[in-house]
């Protein structure tokens, strides 16, 4: 009698910055986020693509704990088939072996027995050929199954220089290679070898593998990772929202993981690595040159996402968000425009995107870490205006939901209804807000706001105080189970 297949749990990995993509991509906005020309973010992509697989009932998402609602938001908004969603929440990112260590334990400590095997798929990546795809996955599991560790190696189309690669061994039946070694990002001149010599697959960060499997490696190679891990998971907490399971790691245990890649972790390290070549259709995004090349182009070369205007202008990549964008006898740029920050680059030096990023974050400056608009699990807002002692936001709650019972010890908060019913609790007392009806709550008063109502309630909110923060909170009651001090 043939043992039972293991369950095939998709496990995308919704972590990094992506700071080359700045200033679209933020500490706060990472780029799984970032939508493209069909207007589905890569992070859809990514769950819809896993979601097809034969078998799949459920997927894991492990994200960091501040991006929590949107990364639910983004994948229950095309969950048409109904799937099972898990969360597993960082407190803060640790890289890929930590992230993975953290669902395989999930997962064991569930249910010991049954030992699933995890497909890890960042959710930064596109991939075209999803044909392709899928019969790459079935063959990787065919040999996770057997007890190997997989990665999926790409055959290299160009020398590139800015990924790694893998040199690949004896094959393993029709399924796939032994991993010969792990190869660093290469110079021009050993990038062109492998390219030439057949033998040497790029790296794409996907992998396979039976949670045991993970685990054991762990153990023998990486056992800080395992031991920061298993601590986390002990003292997690649970989260229930909208049937979703989601599990918030601790804090004390996670930070003491290493810093560090599941290539470097275990990959690297066992006898037991083999990888699956494939031809998918493969880009990961990485910085504006490659993201605009998703776009159509004009008759001169030039691709635009948003309104511009171009003459005489050649090569270029155009995004804008809200306003008009005009460009007159420029070559080879990239211009992106958000509310409050402007990248003008060289097409040929996107990857020093990076560095204007880092250096905005070593100075502290706001366009590091989060847009003018926010996200919550409440609806949105943005900021439209910003002084010494006073902030103009424009607030949009989602029918049937609610901010925190709340208390600002700084500032006191004039809200004006531009759409929609407000419920509003102030102090004891809860009244309705119309329509082009105000009210107001003074400082250190404890507050609430919500929406009865079927339509999206949009509202003005003018707060003055010498202290105008986003930590300046006191919660008192919240619905999505939050502690941290944001609205």
């Amino acid at each position: 009698m043939q043992n039972p297949v293991p369950e095939l749990i998709p496990c995308i990995v919704c972590g990094g910055a992506g700071s080359r993509l700045w200033p679209v991509s933020r500490q706060a906005f990472p780029k799984p986020f970032i939508r493209l020309a069909d207007d589905q973010s890569l992070l859809q992509k990514t769950f819809l693509r896993a979601a097809s697989l034969p078998g799949v009932r459920r997927v894991l998402i492990v994200a960091n704990e501040e991006t929590r609602f949107r990364t639910l938001d983004e994948c229950q908004a095309v969950n048409a088939g109904g799937l099972a969603l898990e969360l597993l929440l960082e407190p803060e990112g640790r890289n890929t072996a930590p992230a993975l260590a953290a669902a395989a334990a999930d997962l064991l400590a569930r249910d010991p027995a049954a030992d699933p095997l995890l497909l890890a798929l960042p959710a930064d990546h596109l991939i075209r050929d999803e044909a392709a795809f899928a019969a790459a996955v079935e063959r990787a599991a065919r040999l996770a199954a057997a007890g190997r560790v997989v990665a999926f190696g790409l055959k290299p189309s160009r020398p590139e220089t800015g990924f790694g690669y893998i040199e690949t061994g004896a094959a393993i039946g029709a399924d796939g290679l032994e991993v010969a070694c792990f190869v660093e990002k290469p110079d021009l001149a050993a990038a062109e070898r492998y390219l030439a010599d057949g033998r040497h697959l790029w790296n794409s960060g996907m992998f396979c593998f039976a949670a045991a499997s993970l685990r054991a490696a762990l153990a023998e190679h990486a056992p800080q990772v395992l031991a920061g891990v298993e601590a986390s998971l002990a003292a997690s907490r649970a989260v229930e929202d909208g049937g979703v399971r989601q599990r918030e790691l601790d804090r004390a245990g996670f930070v003491r993981c290493p810093d560090i890649s599941i290539d470097y972790a275990v990959m690297e390290r066992i006898a037991t690595a083999a990888v699956v070549p494939c031809e998918l259709g493969w880009s990961d995004i990485g910085a504006w040159d490659s993201l605009a090349a998703q776009f159509p182009a004009d008759a001169d070369g030039n691709r635009v996402s948003g309104e511009a205007l171009l003459q005489g202008s050649r090569d270029c990549f155009i995004q804008s968000r809200g306003r008009l964008i005009a460009a007159l006898g420029v070559d080879n740029l990239v211009v992106v425009d958000t509310p409050d920050a402007l990248l003008v680059a060289d097409r040929s030096r996107c990857q020093e995107v990076r560095e204007l990023s880092g250096r905005l974050r070593r100075q502290g400056h706001p366009s590091w870490r989060e847009h003018l608009s926010s996200q919550r699990p409440w609806g949105h807002y943005t900021v439209l205006a910003d002084s010494e002692r006073y902030k103009i936001k424009r607030i949009v709650v989602k029918p049937g939901a609610s901010l925190s019972l709340q208390m600002h010890h700084h500032r006191s908060e004039h809200w004006i209804v531009v759409s929609g019913t407000a419920r509003v609790t102030h102090g004891d007392t809860e009244r309705l807000v119309y329509t082009n009806e105000s009210t107001f709550i003074p400082a250190g008063e404890k507050h609430r706001l919500s929406n009865p109502g079927l339509i999206d309630l949009v509202l003005i909110e003018v707060q003055s105080g010498e202290y105008l923060g986003e930590d300046d909170i006191v919660r008192f009651a919240d619905d999505y189970g939050r502690t941290e001090a944001r609205p």
